[in-house]
């Protein structure tokens, strides 16, 4: 069938000159200030509300007034950031989640801070913050193409500083909470929403198009997606849903994209469930406490980040196929199965700093991957509802722990979880081995499922050549 797409902007091709490395410095910096930010208030808001209420069905509800809402704008916020731009939805989300995050402590030290109040204010701040994340990685090949980097480089830097920023956070949180107190360390999530508005209005790049083209999206009877350039066109933009559908369209019907966003959707809720019950049970079980949780979770995020950096250098270089599949196999069942036996606690240290060697390449490979086989035009959309789809089984992950643990015991719950967690990372590898994987294989004769053949002006800046 054959279907006709609002009108895409022609980008122009970069000119001649020297690099840019100004962008992604300050995303850089953006990001680390932005992830030390969201910990202080992860961190801060649940302690706050647990220790003024005692409740701990009211701390779940603050999380899910945040959550809810946030993986809801991203699915829903991509579209806005296709037509407005991400750097412009970038900087509204920000300077707002400035705004109302401040007005929790300010509302607080005027004793004008009620629970409701409260949850209305969370989940402000989460319906900010998921259409401006989302904008922030769709900037991603504006960045790369300024720099004049590999996509490669730019998703692994991104991925470690992310990486190290998280590693960093949790001890400034926990610093800032002891001497500040709950509510007013938020101040300093506020300040930090401000620095990434600022970042953003002076150094990211604006997105250049010049002309219009109509665009035929025609899916084949084998289901490939390709992608034809029409005349120039003034003719204005589809509607807000019809751009919605079309993005939900790009995804479901490419056979690489989407059979990865439900393995990520599946992997997160796993991961969600591990770290918020599952290895703490498994610690108290044992008879260890909060300081051997975090000494297992920092062996992780150190090798997660040196080889994220890693990832950055040398990205381009390597097939993605064969990383992706070694990085999922090192880093995944083996975290599950580690906790299933009765081991000491070095081995299981041992085991996530195995781990985090493969993790530290798989966010590098899965950002290069997504940026690549999307045409820009559509980038805001497809990336915001693969975000959505990708974090909606995060809130159930400990719901669902806390049962599987009642109904079958510990043991067999991490034994359940690491083969569902192997299924899955299985799962694109089955369904997408003949689809083309990009990197050091994007120039050989492979099929091309999405015609960016076609498009090539549309899509991510091309590599010399991977959570």
């Amino acid at each position: 069938m054959t279907a006709t797409l609002a009108p895409q902007p022609q980008v122009q091709a970069p000119t001649a000159g020297p690099p840019n490395r100004a962008p992604l410095i300050a995303f850089l910096i953006a990001n680390v200030v932005s992830v030390c930010g969201t910990r202080v208030s992860a961190i801060a808001i649940p302690w706050f509300v647990l220790v003024s209420t005692g409740s701990p069905t009211k701390t779940g509800l603050v999380s899910l007034a945040e959550m809810l809402p946030l993986v809801l704008s991203k699915a829903f916020g991509g579209p806005l950031i296709d037509r407005i731009g991400p750097r412009r939805v970038s900087i509204v989300a920000d300077a707002g989640s400035t705004l109302v995050v401040a007005l929790i402590p300010l509302l607080h030290a005027l004793h004008l801070l009620s629970f409701p109040t409260l949850l209305v204010l969370v989940g402000i701040a989460g319906t900010l913050r998921g259409p401006g994340d989302a904008a922030k990685g769709t900037l991603v090949p504006d960045i790369a193409e300024a720099a004049r980097v590999p996509l490669e480089r730019v998703t692994g830097l991104e991925s470690t500083t992310e990486r190290l920023a998280g590693f960093l956070a949790f001890g400034l949180a926990g610093g800032l909470i002891a001497l500040l107190g709950e509510v007013n360390a938020l101040w300093i999530d506020a300040a930090s929403f401000g620095v990434c508005a600022a970042l953003f209005v002076i150094w990211a790049p604006h997105r250049k198009a010049t002309t219009h083209r109509k665009a035929t999206t025609r899916i084949t009877a084998a289901g490939a997606v390709r992608t034809t350039d029409g005349a120039e066109s003034p003719e204005e933009e589809g509607s807000y849903f019809q751009r919605l559908r079309e993005g939900w369209t790009f995804l479901r019907k490419d056979r690489l994209m989407m059979p990865l966003v439900l393995m990520i959707s599946v992997t997160n809720l796993l991961d969600a469930a591990t770290v918020a019950v599952m290895i703490p049970v498994w610690m108290r079980t044992h008879g260890y406490g909060p300081g051997q949780t975090g000494m297992v979770l920092t062996a992780f995020f150190i090798t997660a980040t040196v080889f994220a950096l890693v990832a950055a250098s040398i990205g381009e270089r390597i097939p993605r196929r064969v990383a992706f599949i070694l990085s999922f196999l090192i880093c995944g069942a083996p975290r599950f199965v580690v906790l299933a036996l009765d081991v000491p606690l070095w081995v299981v240290l041992a085991t996530y700093a195995i781990g985090g060697v493969g993790g530290g390449f798989i966010n590098p490979i899965l950002g290069a991957l997504f940026v690549e086989r999307v045409p820009r035009q559509m980038l805001g959309r497809v990336n915001s509802l693969a975000s959505s789809v990708g974090w909606a089984g995060i809130p159930l992950g400990g719901v669902l722990a806390g049962a599987t643990i009642a109904g079958i015991g510990l043991a067999p719950a991490f034994l359940v979880a690491g083969g569902l967690y192997l299924a899955a990372t299985l799962a694109p590898i089955l369904f997408g081995r003949n689809e083309n994987w990009g990197g050091q294989t994007a120039k050989q004769d492979l099929p091309d499922p999405q015609g960016t053949a076609d498009c090539r002006d549309l899509v991510a800046v091309p590599t010399s050549s991977a959570s």
